[in-house]
């Protein structure tokens, strides 16, 4: 099994400014993560945004810069959300994940919507 990307196309809602990005798909990471150089590209100063406290592969906290409001778009399926300022490329975890209804298909090792749900998505509510 190898490590599985995706493209997203990734707005600030503020400005309107968007990019598309070629996204690691991390189940096992929470949040959206962009490098600092998508967070420039979408109009944000980074110096002027809240921070996260975040912890890492490692085991190690960081504190971060937080971008907000971000959508990620894919497909058929947008979310509303922040993105932490972290690392060298863009990293897509399980919370934007879930929400808009995405799975990884492990044969073909790409994102797609969830075949169960292809017209919208379906969030678990319990």
């Amino acid at each position: 099994m190898g490590l599985t990307y995706s493209t997203l196309k990734l707005t600030n809602l503020f400005t309107r400014q968007s990019v598309e990005v070629n996204a690691l798909v991390g189940t096992g990471a929470t949040f959206m993560c962009v490098s600092e150089e998508v967070a420039l590209q979408l109009g944000f100063d980074i110096n002027e945004v809240a921070q996260q406290v975040v912890t890492l592969a490692d085991g190690h906290q960081r504190k971060v810069p937080k971008i907000a409001p971000i959508e990620i778009a894919f497909g058929n399926r947008s979310y509303v959300t922040e993105a932490v300022v972290l690392g060298n490329e863009p990293l897509l975890g399980v919370i934007p994940m879930e929400a808009m209804d995405l799975v990884v298909d492990t044969h073909q090792q790409k994102l797609v919507v969830n075949p169960q749900h292809p017209n919208y998505p379906v969030a678990l509510a319990k």
